[in-house]
């Protein structure tokens, strides 16, 4: 990703509102009771986690990065069962999320496709 991406989804203030739609979806919405299950009660710091990894992901700052180091995603997710199913219901959940968030067009299928990478490489279950 670059800063284009970044500023184009409104710099902080924009991948924040990204992150929150998509935990208040995943919280609210049936479809996601998979992935949901996998997370703590509270999920302000889930919120918090994504928000920094995708600041920097998406080319701003690298805040996950001076909070945790490298991000190692696979090696961090490796104690949750995630499969087909997970991953899918993510993409779902983000998709949807992006377009709430009016992200359309060129960059809504560029995100999708890198994200689809990312959510299929965390994947460490066969099913």
């Amino acid at each position: 990703m670059s800063d284009s991406v970044f500023e184009t989804l409104g710099g902080e203030a924009g991948v924040r509102a990204l992150v929150d739609r998509f935990y208040d979806q995943m919280a609210l919405d049936e479809r996601f009771a998979g992935i949901r299950a996998l997370h703590p009660a509270n999920l302000d710091g889930s919120r918090d986690k994504l928000y920094w990894f995708l600041c920097g992901w998406l080319g701003g700052p690298q805040h996950y990065q001076e909070r945790f180091g490298h991000p190692r995603l696979r090696a961090r997710h490796l104690p949750f069962p995630i499969g087909v199913s997970e991953r899918d219901q993510w993409m779902l959940c983000m998709a949807d999320a992006m377009r709430d968030r009016g992200i359309e067009g060129p960059l809504f299928e560029r995100l999708l496709e890198a994200f689809q990478g990312t959510a299929d490489w965390m994947r460490n279950r066969p099913g």
